[in-house]
C-alpha cells in the first residue's frame, strides 16, 4: 500500500513536471532526474533508518534472562540508561571509577540541589583535581539489578556525562566486552 502511494506521488510530480516543461526538454530532464534522486534518497533513508539510528545513537537492550547488552558508541565508550531515584539517567560506563559520579545537571534532575551540597572530598580525574560531594541515592536500577541506599558522588567541575563506576557494576555476576558490545549478566 505504501509503495502504491509513493508511485502515485511520483506520477503526480512527474505529470506536473511534464506539463510545465514540454517546451524545454533539457530542463525537464534535469528536473526529473533531481526528483528521482530525491525520491530514491528518501526511500533509502526510510529503509535504513533503523541501522542509521543504531549507528548514531546505539541503545542498550535487555536480553532473555536479564542480561543487558550495551553496544559500543562511535566514540568507543559504552553508554547506558539507568533509573536513579525513579528518573532515567544516561551514564558512561567507567571501569576506572569506583563510584557513581553525577554531573550537577543529573543531580538536579533526580532532586538534589547541587548548590547546597558540601564538596568536601577531592578526586583526581583526567581533567585534574575536582571537588566532589558525597551523596546517597535512594535507588539505582539497571535491568534486573536494583540497589537501595547507593553511595555516589556529585562532581563540582564541568563534566559532560555522569559515570557508572565499579561499585555498582560489580553487582552483576559477569561483565564481558567483545564483538563491539558490553554484556552485563546478573
Amino acid at each position: 500500500m505504501h509503495l502504491a502511494y509513493l508511485i502515485l506521488l511520483l506520477l503526480a510530480v512527474g505529470g506536473w513536471m511534464f506539463t510545465q516543461g514540454r517546451k524545454h526538454w533539457g530542463r525537464l530532464a534535469q528536473q526529473f532526474a533531481a526528483w528521482v534522486l530525491i525520491f530514491v534518497g528518501v526511500l533509502a533513508a526510510v529503509g535504513l533508518w533503523g541501522d542509521i539510528r543504531q549507528t548514531v545513537v546505539p541503545s542498550q537492550t535487555v536480553l532473555q534472562g536479564g542480561a543487558i547488552n550495551v553496544p559500543r558508541a562511535p566514540d568507543g565508550h559504552y553508554y547506558l540508561t539507568a533509573e536513579v531515584n525513579g528518573t532515567a539517567l544516561r551514564f558512561m560506563v567507567d571501569t576506572g571509577a569506583s563510584d557513581i559520579v553525577l554531573t550537577q545537571e543529573d543531580a538536579e534532575r533526580i532532586g538534589l540541589d547541587p548548590k547546597a551540597l558540601h564538596y568536601s572530598a577531592r578526586a583526581f580525574s583526567a581533567n585534574g583535581e575536582v571537588g566532589i560531594a558525597p551523596v546517597v541515592l535512594d535507588s539505582v536500577a539497571l535491568g534486573p539489578v536494583r540497589m537501595d541506599g547507593v553511595r555516589a558522588m556529585v562532581n563540582a567541575g564541568d563534566m559532560q556525562q555522569s559515570l557508572l563506576g565499579m561499585r555498582y557494576l560489580q553487582q552483576f555476576s559477569k561483565i564481558e566486552i567483545g564483538d563491539g558490545a558490553l554484556l552485563l549478566t546478573p
